[in-house]
């Protein structure tokens, strides 16, 4: 099991940011494997400076007190647009699974920070003293990094780009699966990805949330309704008695997973339009239904 990066630098989880500095700066001139010779000290030494990249870091730091370490997995979708509460959150049920999405407006509270990986240890070491206090081996000079900004369909199907980078152009292939703030090493640089919102589909991690709207007659007879979906429309029976915000899960549907096979899935949240407008006749069968509903009440 991974190890709590308070536990890593002994420090405690309200620790201020100036004991995680003196925490840090003392474990990692112990641990430096140019310095210490034993066998662990380089893993020792990576551990270190990975709790040291979160727990210094205010954005990251609340990301790992609320998700843990696997909020910075690459293709974790613990990214800008996956954890930003776009208005508020709220939940749903299917089954026995409990489901919490976000609602429109506002922007992530988490946007801009990079949940793809973890940095060179050795680079963060040297960007905290000011270069290597022993002296000895020359790190590699830092890497470049680009932002490359791709639209949401392409993040959730994969594409090649073609960019100029120091001059030369270069085909960019992005994997399916990408989520905003996904960072992809490539050889000599590494490219941060910028996936722009889409109307219909709000993700979460590798599922995905849209809406469809129902009338009032077709949510209480049922009906077959088409819903959009990455895959293209799809026909979605409507059971009678449908009550408004049902979800219904499309298993499999979702985003495809940046690693290994599987997908996540869509769920369609309904909602039932009452109309503001009613014709005469319309007026009349309803106020039928409502009488017809009353005895029925009162037969019980």
């Amino acid at each position: 099991m991974a190890k709590d990066f308070y536990e890593i630098l002994g420090v405690q989880k309200g620790a201020s940011e100036a004991e995680i500095k003196r925490a840090y700066r003392k474990l990692a001139l112990e641990w430096h494997p140019d310095r210490n010779k034993s066998a662990e000290a380089t893993e020792k030494f990576k551990e270190i400076n990975k709790a040291y990249e979160v727990l210094s870091d205010p954005k990251k730091k609340e990301m790992y007190d609320q998700y843990g370490e696997s909020a910075f997995a690459p293709g974790s979708g613990f990214s800008a647009a996956g954890q930003g509460p776009f208005g508020g959150q709220q939940t749903g049920r299917y089954g026995p699974f409990t489901y919490t999405y976000s609602t429109y407006g506002g922007g992530s509270p988490f946007e801009g920070v990079d949940f793809g990986g973890f940095s060179d240890p050795f680079e963060i070491f040297e960007q905290f003293f000011g270069g290597s206090p022993f002296g000895g081996r020359q790190r590699s000079k830092r890497r470049s990094v680009y932002q490359l900004t791709i639209d949401f369909m392409e993040a959730v199907k994969g594409t090649e780009k073609e960019v100029e980078i120091e001059g030369k152009s270069q085909k960019i292939k992005i994997p399916a699966g990408v989520d905003n703030g996904t960072h992809i090493r490539f050889s000599d640089y590494d490219v941060i990805v910028e996936v722009q919102r889409d109307s219909r589909f709000r993700r979460e991690g590798y599922d995905l949330v849209s809406d469809a709207d129902v009338s009032f007659s077709q949510a209480a007879l049922g009906d077959v309704i088409s819903v959009p979906t990455i895959d293209g429309p799809l026909n979605l029976k409507v059971q009678p008695g449908t009550q408004p915000g049902t979800l219904i899960r499309l298993r499999g549907k979702g985003v495809p997973h940046v690693r290994g096979s599987g997908r996540g899935d869509h769920y369609v949240r309904l909602k039932v339009l009452v109309p503001t407008k009613l014709s005469g006749r319309q007026k009349e069968l309803l106020q039928q239904f409502n009488e017809e509903d009353k005895k029925k009440k009162g037969w019980f």
